[in-house]
């Protein structure tokens, strides 16, 4: 008995050591905005009360391009671009609910469709009614929705190592299925993150414990170990993930990722231009899903990036921003 008591004792202990060493709060609203803001920043207040942060850069007069960033990310990853196209083009970037200086919203609503609203509410507050859409990830994902939704408001789509359509997870299996048993091999591990937020027991812990090491292991996995991960980099993802309330919306938004619609999208029926740009050692969505998405669309044109990851718009932004260039100067915008 004095044995099982100091053992349990022994346990206590470790698991009070371990809850405060692995506990961190949340950074307050004020520093990170201020941190995390520029002179291009402004925020929208929605119908439904969220505080939107947009920035708006290049000439006004010029065609626009809209761009929306992916999971966990912010309008930062866009920043490289927005240096190399607002010379000849307006380019409007934001952050998605539950992300960057947006966070959580007084509805708890951090949907696709919430997103789409998002994204109309903005181009809508600065009177934009036709423009090109660009999304990364997830970012991709909410753009070929919107389309969807808004197809006379979108000239063309960048889909950006984007998220697919439903059916393409089927139809991988069914391609894959030959070859199952065989050894495959990947060069980086995907984003932990992504793993341990699908599981509800680490959902119920997260909003307490210290991400910090989650953000570097993501981030190398996400950016193929490219020199731009530098420690801002991290600190970037890992302060904005801590911003007052915003833990409790990414916990709420992932605890959502089961019950999103598995209904087939049709894309043909959208005759618009669009780039599909990949980077081809990408951990976190398969290159294949980039053929599938040019299978998908009517009018497509196909990059992909050799030895580039998750985010070429960060690891590779000359040449990428370059193909956007001379992709968009081949159309009547």
């Amino acid at each position: 008995m004095k044995i099982f008591k100091l053992s349990l004792a022994t346990l206590l202990v470790g698991l009070i050591a371990a809850s405060v060493l692995l506990y961190k709060g949340d950074l307050s609203t004020e520093y990170v905005d201020n941190k995390y803001s520029n002179a291009a920043s402004a925020f929208l207040t929605m119908e439904n009360g969220a505080r939107v942060h947009y920035r708006d850069q290049g000439a006004k007069t010029n065609p626009a391009i809209v761009l929306v960033h992916g999971s966990n990310a912010s309008l930062h990853t866009w920043e490289p671009w927005v240096e190399r196209l607002s010379t000849n083009y307006r380019v409007v970037s934001l952050d998605l609910p539950a992300h960057g200086l947006t966070g959580a919203t007084p509805d708890h609503d951090y949907s696709s469709q919430a997103q789409i609203n998002t994204v109309h509410a903005i181009v809508s507050h600065l009177g934009i009614d036709s423009f090109v859409l660009g999304g990364n990830s997830m970012g991709g994902g909410v753009t070929w929705r919107y389309t969807l939704q808004h197809p006379n408001d979108v000239m063309a789509m960048l889909l950006v190592n984007s998220s697919g359509l439903p059916q393409f997870r089927r139809q991988l299996i069914d391609e894959e299925a030959p070859s199952r048993g065989q050894e495959q091999t990947q060069k980086n591990a995907t984003p932990l993150i992504f793993t341990l937020m699908s599981k509800p027991w680490f959902r119920y812990i997260a909003r307490y414990i210290d991400p910090y090491y989650l953000a570097v292991q993501g981030a190398k996995s996400s950016y193929n170990n490219s020199p731009v991960v530098t420690d801002a980099l991290i600190d970037r993802y890992y302060e904005l993930s801590l911003r007052d309330g915003t833990r409790e919306a990414i916990i709420s938004r992932f605890s959502r990722f089961g019950s999103r619609s598995q209904e087939p999208a049709d894309l043909t029926a959208l005759g618009l231009p669009s780039l599909i740009m990949w980077g081809e050692e990408d951990a976190v969505i398969p290159v294949s899903v980039a053929n599938q998405f040019a299978a998908a669309l009517k009018d497509t044109t196909l990059v992909i990036y050799e030895n580039v990851g998750h985010v070429p718009m960060e690891e590779i932004p000359a040449r990428s921003a370059a193909d956007v260039v001379s992709f968009l100067e081949g159309l009547t915008l």
